[in-house]
């Protein structure tokens, strides 16, 4: 549904564009009020006619419109009032030949354009070697030139609609898909458990009138069973929500490959603690996430880098310049708020160049600092990684 809103938008904007190309028929509009046009009330008819009909087919480039029998219609209809026109009158009025060739170009496509352009472009030259022999073959080449030109551009601008739709499929199955993978893993992880604390709670039933030590055995078994699920879900959860830098790194690198964004990830200096990490990661995921969802970048930057007392992590992409929903509401604002609680800032916004860019900086506490330091006093850091 988005993106349907989306393309009738820009369908939109790219009739507007082609309004304004109505301007070169001003000289044949000056010639009605100056009186030098023979049959004033039949030029003016039919300049009314073709700048009705140039409208509708200005606003026809969406495909369902565009191959409507009224469209097409409509083509033959000001194909038919400018070769009238122009034969009419010459002069100025030859200039709607050019207006006629980007009709052209924005409604058919294909081989029906190649003949019809063909077909618009020789009439044009026809009827400028009638009136102005020589100086006629102007006409032809602007007739030519805007055809062609405006069919590549409607066909760029459907192309690269197309390509925004698919980013936005992809980025949307890449969330179902991990949804998905989380549900399994989940059922993986309870089902057997939860069979075997249903059949020891039953056991536990039958054997409580007769043997109440069996009974009590089958309930601390159930207590063991529920105590070692508890500490796998946790461990599943944090596995998920709390992974390693390196692991939201590939992650994001991944999912940005499959949204159609090159990915480049550079990390420098000493190596982090768990605590660090874990805030740099839940930064990492996010950044990427609108970057695949909202910026509709076609490149992703992703840069940490870190010295024994701070380490700053930078995501910068090329794209609009739209964080998303997550710069509105609980995602950056959330995290902001989390790196606050542990002595950091996080700041998202435009970056130097556009896009968007989203940094986070966090000192390094007693305990994520010790490591660090200590690589720092047994050698130089570690080089960064570009990938």
């Amino acid at each position: 549904m988005g993106a349907q809103v989306m393309s009738t938008s820009c369908d939109t904007h790219r009739g507007f564009r082609l309004l304004p190309w109505l301007l070169v028929g001003m000289g044949a509009f000056s010639n009605l009020f100056q009186g030098t046009t023979p049959n004033p009330w039949v030029g003016a008819v039919g300049l009314l006619t073709f700048n009705s009909l140039y409208v509708f087919l200005a606003f026809s480039a969406r495909p369902r419109r565009r191959e409507a029998a009224g469209t097409r219609v409509a083509l033959a209809l000001l194909a038919a009032v400018t070769c009238a026109l122009a034969l009419g009158y010459g002069g100025d009025w030859l200039l709607y030949f050019p207006l006629l060739g980007l009709a052209t170009g924005v409604v058919l496509r294909g081989g029906t354009l190649k003949v019809a352009g063909a077909a618009v472009t020789a009439v044009a030259g026809g009827a400028g070697w009638f009136h102005d022999g020589w100086g006629g073959l102007d006409i032809l080449y602007a007739t030519a030139i805007s055809t062609a030109v405006t069919a590549m551009l409607v066909r760029l601008a459907e192309t690269v609609g197309e390509l925004r739709a698919a980013r936005e499929e992809l980025a949307r199955r890449a969330v179902e898909q991990e949804r998905l993978r989380f549900s399994r893993d989940l059922h993986d992880l309870l089902g057997h458990t939860l069979s075997v604390i249903v059949v020891k709670s039953e056991a536990a039933r039958r054997l409580a009138p007769r043997d109440p030590a069996a009974a009590l055995a089958q309930v601390t078994d159930i207590e063991a069973v529920g105590r070692q699920a508890l500490t796998e879900i946790r461990e599943a959860v944090t596995g998920y929500r709390e992974g390693g830098l390196d692991t939201e790194l590939d992650r994001a690198r991944s999912a940005l490959t499959d949204a159609g964004i090159i990915p480049v990830v550079r990390r420098g200096g000493p190596p982090l603690g768990p605590r660090t990490e874990a805030l740099l990661g839940w930064v990492v995921r996010e950044a990427a996430t609108n970057a695949v969802r909202h910026s509709g970048a076609e490149r992703c930057e992703i840069t940490v880098s870190a010295t024994p007392e701070r380490v700053r992590l930078t995501v910068t992409d090329d794209g609009s310049g739209a964080g998303g929903t997550g710069a509105d509401g609980t995602g950056l604002r959330g995290l902001t708020e989390r790196l606050a609680a542990a002595g950091g800032t996080l700041r998202a916004g435009t970056g130097d160049g556009g896009g968007f860019r989203v940094s986070a900086e966090l000192p390094l506490d007693a305990a994520d600092a010790e490591p660090a330091r200590e690589a720092a006093a047994a050698g130089p850091p570690r080089a960064a990684a570009a990938v």
